[in-house]
């Protein structure tokens, strides 16, 4: 019989509700990690506690409010939907030997109730599949952080295995290009600049070691390269920063809102730093990156929908699943 395996879809988390309360324990446990910020702790303790926590948490929950569905967080919906797909992909092979889970670093379901599951299960063995193609200490750092220190406190540790950052692997690039192919055929006219835009990090973790911004240009330049776009034609950019520092440039904000003087009037917009559609694609570019582009001149931005569920996706995961499987299956 083919022992039992166990695979964790990890995503970095989502608040359990569009509430100041709940995006308030949601922001506490993601600051709160020294992975995220690693300023001086007591001091970071104190403006995190005495400042943002008590400002910043009624104005993300409106941000929110502005994108949560029906059954919930976008983030959550959709990895739960990734998560069955892959399940049922591979149990075509696999049958019943094989369960999938979803892990989030921060939020719920959390990475130990998730880890409990597939334990409770009957779980010997788990692949960690994170949900981030290119490698940061902040995001895949963080949520091997978090399954190594549950896995401490057991008494039974299965045998673990990890996928490695997949932002080169041709399965996720092949996927990339037929979602920006088919965003394409949709417009009426074609984009005067395609946006390819990844979640910053401060300039100082990547002079610290942090092979993020590598990982980046490399799965925007094969990308470019599957498109057959011009240098011209695209530019790669970073959303999403926090804080005083530095961070990775250029700015996403920045760029979009200088774009229209440049005569820019059509922007197509992609994320190719995250698998599933959340409040940092739906909402920062798709709606507030339209807003700024607007704001400097231009006309339409639109927005490149993550990998999501796509059935070439989830046929790409359980390609790599089972390549990191060999030996167990």
């Amino acid at each position: 019989m083919r022992p039992k395996i166990g695979i964790l879809l990890a995503q970095l988390g989502t608040p359990d509700a569009p509430t100041t309360a709940a995006v308030r324990r949601y922001l506490a446990e993601f600051l709160g990690d020294r992975r995220v910020v690693d300023l001086n702790p007591i001091l970071w303790k104190l403006i995190l506690h005495g400042i943002i926590l008590r400002t910043r948490p009624a104005k993300s929950a409106a941000l929110y409010r502005k994108i949560w569905t029906s059954q919930g967080s976008p983030l959550l919906v959709l990895t739960k939907k990734k998560a069955l797909a892959l399940e049922d992909a591979l149990a075509a092979d696999l049958g019943n030997s094989i369960r999938v889970e979803v892990a989030m670093r921060y939020g719920n379901p959390s990475t130990s109730s998730a880890i409990d599951t597939l334990l409770e299960w009957g779980a010997e063995r788990i692949l960690l599949f994170p949900m981030y193609p290119q490698y940061s200490a902040a995001t895949t750092g963080s949520t091997f952080d978090a399954v190594f220190q549950d896995l401490q406190k057991r008494r039974f540790v299965p045998s673990l295995r990890v996928v490695p950052p997949y932002y080169d692997n041709p399965l996720h690039i092949e996927a990339l290009a037929e979602s920006v192919w088919e965003a394409q055929q949709r417009l009426a006219r074609s984009p005067d600049k395609v946006i390819v835009s990844f979640h910053g990090i401060p300039q100082r973790y990547a002079r610290l070691g942090d092979p993020y911004p590598t990982h980046c240009q490399e799965t925007a330049r094969l990308l470019a390269e599957a498109m057959r776009w011009r240098p011209e034609a695209w530019m790669l950019t970073f959303q999403s920063r926090f804080g005083r520092e530095p961070w990775l440039q250029p700015y996403t904000d920045m760029t979009l809102m200088g774009l229209g003087k440049q005569g820019v009037k059509r922007v197509l917009a992609l994320c190719p730093g995250f698998t599933t559609d959340c409040l940092e694609t739906i909402d920062e570019i798709g709606n507030l990156g339209a807003e700024q582009f607007r704001a400097g001149g231009g006309e339409t931005l639109t927005l490149v929908p993550c990998l999501n569920d796509r059935p070439r996706w989830i046929e790409s995961m359980a390609t790599i699943a089972v390549h990191e499987l060999q030996g167990w299956i």
